[in-house]
């Protein structure tokens, strides 16, 4: 029974997708459930499943190219699989009576003949076989690693990481298709370049960053910060926390979301953003914590943030940040948000202007913790600090309102009591 496997149901604000790898190849027998394809779009990484046992008769869509919502992208066979037919032949052999060096003979010769195609070219996977065209490779000097020694995009990629060499004539002039801007390396004498087309998600960070950059008015101020008060609460409490919540570890976040949450009930003008003409004011406090991915920042919301415990905050910044890692996070988990944190300390980062997550209206920049010497009732002492940088909306929040919001986040860190008081 022929099924088409189509994309997913895109969200609104998803125009589309493009394929980022198939993880079967056609023949190859898959189960229910097992995953198919990965679909990546501006915002998340989509995956695709098998709809039951069966195999991938035709791919339709492949690696870099642009799909819609529920289109076609390849077609699949409900029982059908390669890898389940091989032992019906090898009982043919053996009621044949052939004996045991003839079946060995016999599935050598039928190993060797899958690896090449019937005009004695080896088999390459579709992704494999646009990346060696598009490089002038020979197919039949790039070593294969896939079943059957078929050969991937993988192979490819280490076959031209190595220094394989071309062939000399290219197998296809045409360069105008966007499939045709895979990773390219192009040497320069000794001075080797590499040209790489940008993800989606990459694209959409550029747009939105250019977007804050030329649409708002905005504007950094700084503070500072002395961590020692919570740095001495959490490594007082961090094991009894730990026991306490299942294993969820107090971290530094928790205590800055919980100090953003009571700042933003103060001041509900940073907690607003703007809408055409008009100012909309948020009645909760939805904030978003900046995650770095090897394919781009992105940004969890933790929803209702004023009414969560530390230990909450903790153990839903974890799973985000896990779950972003592997690209398993919902649209719905990064849509909304009135207000951002991000923290360019962990790279080390010791001070930095953030860019505004539109249409928010201010976002907090976390930095390194530096034990600086500081004066202290007329005394010289060494504390740990941190600077603060909140960027904001000068539409939107004068200088004044914006100083005394990131005061008061200095004020309730550096007497964690206040948070609990809320005063």
């Amino acid at each position: 029974m022929s099924i088409e496997i189509k994309a997913p149901t895109f969200p609104e604000s998803v125009q589309d997708g493009s394929i980022a790898t198939w993880h079967k190849k056609p023949g190859e027998s898959v189960s229910r459930d097992e995953l198919l394809v990965d679909i990546e779009t501006d915002k998340v990484v989509l995956e695709v499943v098998a709809p039951a046992d069966g195999s991938i008769s035709e791919i339709i869509k492949d690696e870099g190219e642009t799909v819609l919502s529920n289109e076609v992208i390849a077609k699949f066979e409900e029982g059908a699989g390669g890898a389940k037919s091989e032992p019906k032949e090898e009982k043919k052999e053996d009621a044949s009576g052939k004996g045991s060096d003839e079946k060995s003979d016999s599935s050598e010769k039928k190993d060797s003949s899958e690896q090449k195609s019937d005009d004695g070219e080896k088999l390459l996977s579709p992704a494999a076989r646009k990346m060696a065209d598009e490089n002038n490779i020979d197919h039949n000097s790039v070593p294969g690693t896939g079943k059957d020694g078929r050969v991937t995009k993988e192979d490819v990629a280490n076959f031209l990481k190595s220094g394989g060499e071309k062939s000399e004539a290219p197998k296809s002039s045409d360069t105008s298709s966007p499939a045709k801007q895979a990773e390219v390396e192009t040497p320069q004498g000794e001075r080797a370049e590499k040209r790489v087309p940008m993800t989606r998600l990459r694209k959409r960070i550029a747009e939105r960053l250019l977007e804050a950059s030329n649409t708002t008015a905005m504007l950094t101020t700084f503070n500072e910060v002395n961590m020692g008060p919570i740095m001495e609460l959490r490594s007082r409490y961090k094991d009894k926390f730990e026991k306490a919540h299942d294993g969820t570890r107090l971290g530094f976040m928790g205590f800055f979301v919980k100090a953003a949450a009571e700042a933003l009930r103060r001041f509900p003008a940073v907690n607003a953003s703007i809408d055409n003409n008009d100012v909309v004011y948020h009645g909760y406090q939805d904030i978003g914590v900046a995650v770095s991915t090897d394919k781009g920042l992105v940004v969890p919301v933790l929803r209702n943030a004023e009414n969560m415990g530390l230990a909450d905050i903790e153990s839903t910044i974890r799973d985000y940040g896990l779950r972003a890692r592997d690209g398993k996070l919902g649209i719905e988990e990064m849509t909304g948000g009135t207000f951002t944190i991000t923290n360019g300390g962990v790279f080390g980062s010791l001070l930095s202007t953030p860019i505004l997550n539109m249409p928010q209206s201010a976002i907090l920049g976390m930095h390194k913790i530096q034990e600086r010497p500081m004066a202290v009732n007329g005394e010289v002492k060494i504390l740990p600090m941190m600077y603060l940088a909140l960027s904001y909306d000068h539409r939107l929040l004068d200088g004044k309102e914006a100083v005394q919001f990131l005061v008061t986040i200095k004020d309730l860190l550096e007497d964690p009591a206040r948070i609990l008081l809320e005063i």
